[in-house]
C-alpha cells in the first residue's frame, strides 16, 4: 500500500513550511487573472494568519512571486478570504 506524502509549500511573508491545504494558494491564472485556491499559472502561498496578512512587506513580495501587479481593493479582498476561512 502506498502512503500519500503531504505536499510542503512556503509561506512567501514568514518562510514556514506546512502542508499547502493549511495555506491560502494565490494564482496568477493566465487567462482569468488572480484567484484563490484554483487556476493554472504562477501561484504564492500565504498562512492564514493575519499576521502574514498584514506584513509591511507582502505586497512587495506577492508582486514578485507572481510577476503582476495589483489593484488597491485586492488586499481588503485577501483580508476577508482569510477571515472566512476561520
Amino acid at each position: 500500500m502506498i502512503k500519500n506524502s503531504p505536499v510542503i509549500r512556503r509561506c512567501i511573508s514568514c518562510k514556514k513550511t506546512s502542508d499547502r491545504i493549511n495555506l491560502l494558494k494565490i494564482t496568477n491564472d493566465h487567462k482569468l487573472g488572480i484567484k484563490f485556491y484554483k487556476g493554472i499559472g504562477r501561484s504564492a502561498y500565504i498562512c492564514k494568519s493575519k499576521k502574514c496578512c498584514r506584513d509591511s512587506k507582502i505586497k512587495k513580495k506577492l508582486q514578485k512571486a507572481l510577476k503582476t501587479s495589483f489593484n488597491p481593493d485586492f488586499f481588503d479582498i485577501l483580508e476577508k478570504e482569510i477571515a472566512n476561512f476561520k
